[in-house]
């Protein structure tokens, strides 16, 4: 444990509350403010716009003042716009509320980042280790942020969740005093002309796209159900606030727990695999949808969503980077990050409109196509890999 690994992790803690209370609140807050019911997860939807704009944004910021003064300047922004977000409640403006989602979301972009700065900021044999206890950081989040944004809900009795967003101001502008004691470690490296293969030619490959099929479309599925989670549970089936904060955090620990143990297991097993078990996993969440909607089965559908994503979309991720050579690195990247954020947004987007004109049950069910993709994605490049 360095200082900077330490900086970090404790950054994490506090800075990525952000996405819990996104998730949590932005669909519930919608749907009382905007003017159709369909448009109430269109924060949410804004937000991870903002949050593929952000990582641009993020990556050409830092590489002009380093990673110290981007965090630091981040976390006061999302400090600003948290304020903005609690004065778009007051005055009940949906559209102003979305600004600030989408303003949020690039926030956030600039969290996401932490992992790599931890890679930076240890030796290449403890890279792994470094990474998991970011997302270690992650788990600390989805506890302490909709638990303070609930708890602090009706601080203004006549405006309620303007105090929830305000708490989050104070979490997430408490990272710059950490920061302040950052130390940056990498270097601006001068870009070299392009000389690999083009997109057409990077998405070709069977590999290549079995590997942003899965991340893409596993991001997308798993966005669309827990996007609605909220509404479902909160404003059709008219469970208290708290179990809907409790089923979202238990999903989110789901999500990002096992990230200790899936590079083990997709070293001893394989991508495909892995994959398969992700497919596996998402058709359990599936299956309880079809009994009746309780708390614990909302609970049971949304652990196994979380863990069905996290082997689809690290199974996806760590394939992507054996299929590109070093000079294609940005390139296939970019490509992989636009296609799964821009698909991630559409689940997010047509989750309220879904769940306003459909059911929990139909929402599950519309899913099944995308799964049966990632299935016959994988199975074509194992098929092409074996000739």
């Amino acid at each position: 444990m360095n200082k900077n690994l330490v900086i970090l992790s404790l950054s994490q803690i506090f800075s990525f509350t952000a996405a819990p209370v996104t998730v949590f609140l932005s669909g519930i807050i919608g749907s009382q403010i905007s003017p159709l019911l369909s448009l109430s997860t269109l924060p949410m939807s804004i937000s991870v716009v903002g949050i593929a704009i952000g990582a641009i944004i993020a990556t050409k910021i830092m590489s002009l003042i380093g990673r110290k003064a981007g965090f630091i300047l981040a976390s006061i922004g999302n400090f600003l716009v948290c304020l903005l977000a609690s004065y778009s409640i007051l005055n009940q403006n949906f559209f102003l509320f979305c600004f600030a989602n989408f303003v949020l979301g690039i926030g956030m972009a600039f969290t996401h980042q932490y992992r790599f700065a931890a890679a930076e900021s240890v030796e290449k044999n403890k890279i792994p280790k470094a990474i998991s206890i970011i997302l270690l950081g992650g788990i600390v989040s989805a506890f302490l942020g909709p638990g303070i944004a609930n708890y602090t809900k009706d601080i203004f009795s006549e405006h309620l969740y303007v105090g929830s967003y305000l708490s989050l101001g104070i979490l997430t502008i408490i990272p710059v005093v950490f920061f302040l004691f950052y130390e940056n470690t990498s270097k601006i490296e001068a870009s070299k002309k392009y000389s690999g293969r083009s997109r057409l030619e990077l998405i070709s490959q069977p590999r290549f796209l079995q590997a942003l099929v899965a991340s893409a479309f596993g991001y997308a599925i798993m966005t669309f159900l827990m996007t609605a989670t909220p509404l479902s549970m909160h404003v059709m089936e008219k469970m208290s606030l708290s179990k809907t904060g409790m089923v979202i955090q238990f999903h989110v620990v789901a999500m990002f727990l096992p990230s200790l143990f899936t590079g083990i297991l997709i070293k001893k097993f394989g991508h495909s695999n892995m994959m398969y078990v992700g497919v596996f996993l998402y058709s359990i969440t599936i299956m309880v949808s079809f009994f009746e909607q309780t708390f614990y089965n909302y609970m049971f559908a949304l652990i196994f969503l979380g863990l069905g994503w996290n082997f689809l979309f690290i199974s996806g991720t760590s394939l992507l980077v054996l299929t590109y050579r070093e000079e294609e690195k940005f390139r296939a990247q970019g490509l992989n990050d636009f296609i799964v954020y821009s698909v991630h947004a559409i689940g997010s987007l047509s989750a309220g409109i879904s769940i306003a004109l459909t059911s929990w049950k139909i929402m599950n069910i519309i899913c099944i196509p995308f799964m049966i993709l990632i299935i016959l994605t994988t199975l074509r490049a194992d098929l092409k890999e074996k000739k």
